[in-house]
């Protein structure tokens, strides 16, 4: 059992779903980073996703690739994220952290030794959207035999047809991108996605965690009362930005978003 699998497992018998935090590594740069990643959990996220910066990320809306591009500028490197988790660990052994990004970046490194890596430094999942199920043998069953979750996307066009073989190998949680389009672009509608995510749970055991699009802790809980997990990417990043740009604490005014969030989600507990 991996911390994504025990932290769902326990929200499961606390009846709420879960908080899960999205934030580019190394934005806008690795110290400040650092500091944010390590006061997500106290702030209420209960799993983290840790984008890996790309220079070419397509699914990502124009906050996330912003994101990525300031990490990049402050010199974020594929070692420097997994030293990042490596650090984060020294002081939370319990909170799962998941690699969100893109292939390139894992291929150039070497599979293996990337996996090696991210095993030793407290990496507990991967999600890596550019690698469809027909190229499992690439990065999805490695993953799997080392250890780790290979957690994937569904979407509003992954019909009954081709969910088996989305779902055929993944692991940990089951991501469900509530809108056609890329990160931050518009609001889910709560009713289809509780419509969604029944539909994939009637194929699937595992938690089911609803992400793009949502901003704020009414759409928090919305998606919350009917889904396992409630995924924030686009919001945080943002604040991040407008911390940047206004010499304000990024940590400060991303753990503030944080709890409102996490209040809008516990507000929905079952």
């Amino acid at each position: 059992m991996t911390r994504i699998d025990a932290r769902f497992a326990a929200l499961k018998d606390a009846r709420r779903a879960a908080l899960v935090t999205f934030v580019m590594s190394g934005d806008p740069d690795y110290e400040t980073s650092l500091a944010l990643v390590r006061a997500l959990p106290k702030a209420g996220a209960d799993v983290i996703e840790l984008g890996m910066p790309f220079t070419d990320p397509m699914a990502d809306g124009p906050a996330i690739q912003a994101a990525g591009l300031r990490a990049l500028k402050g010199g974020q490197t594929l070692n420097k994220t997994l030293r990042l988790v490596r650090a984060f660990r020294e002081q939370d052994d319990a909170t799962p952290i998941v690699l969100m990004g893109y292939y390139n970046p894992i291929y150039v490194h070497g599979v293996e030794a990337f996996l090696v890596e991210a095993k030793a430094a407290g990496v507990d999942g991967l999600i890596v959207v550019d690698l469809p199920p027909e190229e499992d043998d690439e990065l999805c069953l490695p993953t799997l035999k080392a250890g780790l979750n290979f957690i994937r996307l569904a979407t509003p066009t992954t019909d009954d047809a081709r969910l088996p073989a989305v779902l055929a190998n993944t692991s940990g949680f089951v991501y469900y991108v509530s809108i056609a389009g890329v990160t931050g672009a518009a609001a889910p509608n709560a009713d289809a996605v509780g419509a969604a995510v029944a539909r994939i749970k009637r194929h699937t055991h595992l938690p089911v965690a609803v992400g793009f699009g949502v901003r704020d802790a009414a759409s928090a809980a919305g998606i919350a009362a009917r889904a396992d997990g409630v995924v924030v990417g686009s919001a945080l990043v943002e604040a991040v930005r407008h911390a940047v740009e206004a010499g304000g604490s990024v940590v400060e005014a991303v753990t503030k978003r944080v709890g409102e969030l996490a209040e809008g989600v516990r507000s929905a507990a079952r």
